[in-house]
């Protein structure tokens, strides 16, 4: 079907994409579906951030997209502050928005029209989805809130992870000498330190198996690569160091890399440990992909993908047992 000319019909084709993307289904085929809130606010605010990003300053037209649909919704978001845990966590979020991320490339394939137009027809699609979320019973001025704070976190993740990059490729590798294994150990590295320091005195540590925050940080350096086409599989925990092994995480390419990322984050106000642990494993996960991917990788995917986790593991495991060694 042919929806190329039809704005009306492509709007609705965008509106019942993102419910697709946020229905909730039950354990079994007759149980009632519905549509998950949040989900469906941070698809949106995946779509908006790709949308955004083709533009020169996408930060700049966050901005004016905060104010336009303020403007429509005729509320300003709501001033007070979210309770603790009220925004899902960091990893969820950057899954979910990468999910409506993916979306807006699918919708840009059918798009015929200049970039200015989708973002003024994802202005309208924004509304009336607060509108309508507003209808179940939760004030507008909250929904924005929450749309306010997904987005820039979506849109911080990106952003930073572009800048870690850069870091690496112009700083370390093109000014230190440093080896594209090098970046993309240090990145991993510092991901896992992040988690790590994340945890509550590491109480997790005493647990036969690695707490599920780590899991869900190298499933984002994980998902990311794949996506720049380093080959699926199971092996990215091929060879990884048994737990009663010495660790070895990488302290020098740490301590040389996290004064650079440190600075980039207090810049850009990311100071929650967990957002700059999916900053570091995005950018850990396309640093990876130089190195991995391609016809001719530099490393071979079987060899870099557990390089990259290792780093992460152990570095990880290092932090919490020096915390442990410390509260004895």
């Amino acid at each position: 079907m042919s929806i190329l000319i039809d704005k009306p019909e492509f709007t609705s084709h965008i509106m019942r994409a993102l419910m697709s993307l946020s229905t909730v289904t039950g354990e079994s085929d007759s149980d009632s579906q519905g549509i998950d809130g949040a989900k469906l606010l941070m698809n949106l605010a995946g779509v908006m951030t790709e949308t955004l990003m083709l533009f020169d300053d996408p930060d700049e037209c966050l901005g004016a997209y905060y104010h336009r649909l303020s403007h429509m919704l005729q509320s300003e978001p709501f001033p007070g502050e979210f309770a603790d845990k009220a925004l899902p966590p960091a990893y969820i979020i950057d899954y979910e928005t990468e999910r409506g991320r993916e979306l807006a490339k699918n919708l840009f394939a059918d798009w015929q029209e200049c970039a200015f137009e989708f973002y003024e027809l994802m202005l309208f699609v924004s509304h009336n989805l607060i509108m309508s979320m507003e209808q179940a019973g939760q004030p507008r001025s909250e929904i924005f809130k929450m749309l306010i704070a997904i987005t820039n976190k979506a849109m911080g993740y990106e952003l930073a992870a572009q800048e870690l990059c850069d870091i690496v490729i112009e700083n370390k590798i093109g000014g230190e000498g440093w080896r594209m294994a090098d970046s993309v150990s240090g990145l991993s590295a510092i991901a896992g330190r992040a988690v790590a320091l994340s945890q509550n005195a590491c109480e997790l540590f005493a647990q036969p198996a690695l707490p599920d925050k780590l899991d869900q940080i190298a499933y984002v350096m994980t998902q990311e690569a794949i996506r720049l086409g380093v080959p699926a599989g199971t092996d990215w925990r091929f060879g990884l160091a048994a737990n009663d092994c010495h660790y070895n995480a990488p302290y020098e390419l740490i301590s040389s890399l996290w004064p650079d990322c440190h600075e980039l984050f207090y810049h850009m106000d990311i100071m929650d440990l967990m957002d700059q642990s999916v900053a570091c494993a995005k950018a850990a996960g396309r640093m990876l992909a130089l190195m991995a991917g391609g016809e001719v990788p530099e490393i071979e995917p079987v060899i870099a993908k557990p390089l990259a986790m290792a780093a992460m593991t152990d570095t990880y495991k290092t932090v919490c047992y020096d915390q442990a060694a410390i509260m004895r």
